[in-house]
Formats: C-alpha cells, sequence, structure tokens
C-alpha cells in the first residue's frame, strides 16, 4: 500500500472531525490541507500521530500546530490565488505548503538554519515551487519582498511587531498569537489607510516568537 494511501483514513477523519466540525468550512482551506500531506512533515517515530488534534515535537524545542489551528488561521485570512504572503516561522513547513495551495507566492522566514534548510528540501520535494523559505529574524520580516497581502506569524509575540505592520499591503490583513508564554489570544488585524483595525479571535498556546521585535530569547517556563 502506498504510503499516501495509508494514511488516507486519517486524513478524511482530521478533516471531518476536527476541522469541519468545529467551523472550518471554507472549501478551498479545507481543499488545500486536503491536498498536503501532513505525515511528511513530522519524524517517522510520530507519523502515526500525525493527523491527531495535538502539535508535535519537530526538533529543536519547535513545534508542528494542530491541525485546527492551522487551518483557523489560514481561513481567517481569506486568501485569494493572487496574493503574496509572509510566513514568519516556517517550522517544518506544513504552514507554508498549506498557504502556497492558496496564494501567488509565500516568503516564509526561520530563525534556525537546519529547521530552514530541512522545510526548504521538504517543500522542494513536495511540489511547492511558489514557497521561499528564507533564514533570519522573522520580527523584521522581509522588507525588501514588501508589501505582503498577508502575514501570518506561528508563533506567540509579546506583543505585534512594528516591521510585520509596516509591510502590510493596503487592506491586508495579519493574523498572530499575542501573549505571554502561558496566555495568548489570536489576533486578526486589517490595515485600513493609517490605521489597524484589531480583532480577537480565541485562545492559543505556541512556542515563543524569539527576535529583535519579540522574545530576546525563549522565555522560562
Amino acid at each position: 500500500m502506498r504510503e499516501c494511501e495509508k494514511f488516507a483514513p486519517l486524513m478524511a477523519s482530521m478533516i471531518e472531525t476536527q476541522l469541519r466540525r468545529r467551523g472550518i468550512i471554507d472549501a478551498a482551506v479545507l481543499a488545500a490541507i486536503e491536498g498536503v500531506p501532513r505525515h511528511e512533515f513530522v519524524a517517522e517515530e510520530f507519523r502515526a500521530r500525525a493527523y491527531d488534534d495535538v502539535p508535535l515535537p519537530i526538533g529543536d524545542n519547535q513545534t508542528i500546530s494542530q491541525p485546527y489551528i492551522v487551518a483557523a488561521m489560514t481561513a481567517a485570512l481569506h486568501l485569494r490565488p493572487s496574493e503574496r504572503v509572509l510566513e514568519v516561522g516556517t517550522g517544518c513547513g506544513y504552514q507554508a505548503a498549506i498557504l502556497s495551495r492558496l496564494a501567488k507566492e509565500v516568503f516564509t522566514v526561520e530563525r534556525l538554519p537546519g529547521l530552514a534548510r530541512s522545510a526548504s528540501e521538504r517543500l522542494s520535494r513536495l511540489g511547492c515551487a511558489n514557497a521561499h523559505v528564507h533564514c533570519g529574524d522573522g520580527t523584521l520580516g522581509l522588507p525588501e519582498f514588501a508589501p505582503f497581502d498577508a502575514i501570518l506569524v506561528a508563533a506567540a509575540a509579546p506583543a505585534v511587531p512594528a516591521p510585520l505592520l509596516a509591510q502590510l499591503a493596503e487592506g491586508g490583513k495579519m493574523i498572530l498569537p499575542v501573549g505571554d508564554p502561558e496566555h495568548q489570544e489570536l489576533q486578526l488585524i486589517e490595515k485600513q489607510g493609517t490605521t489597524f483595525l484589531k480583532n480577537t479571535l480565541e485562545g492559543c498556546r505556541f512556542v515563543p516568537l524569539v527576535g529583535y521585535h519579540g522574545w530576546q530569547e525563549p522565555p522560562a517556563r
């Protein structure tokens, strides 16, 4: 049995029980998630749990987010096929792979060289040619490629990084977790002229966003 066929029932169950039943009904988002083999983004010892409703370790004290939170953050951006997206916190590349199926281009930044390298190789192997991995301080964004129609931050910031706000296009949206290491909330921010409209969505739990405009080092837990 081919590996993807082996995991197909787990993928179908994940989409139905973890996503649809919890309110993720955007057909394009669900199709993008269905098109990305989540088991390819975790280590061999975690593959049997790849479709479980939990975050999983990917090395370097980082995690792949639980499927629901990936879907919820993606759906909140309402991406169009013509848009350019910045992701901060590449990790294993799973979120970038999903974004790449919904947007024209994805620029993703990872501060840890080992993760950036492996994510880039994985995305290339899986045919995500429009996802571009950069290694560096994600809190600074990628000003040379700005502005972005959407920004997704996959790590928890103590406050919204100012450079990311500056790199949003007019009408652009940013979603990110904001808070301390133990208590965070997802914030959706939309740029309207010189104003940034903020909407708080739900509580969440992410690894810390480390960088000049984030935590200076991983805070003690």
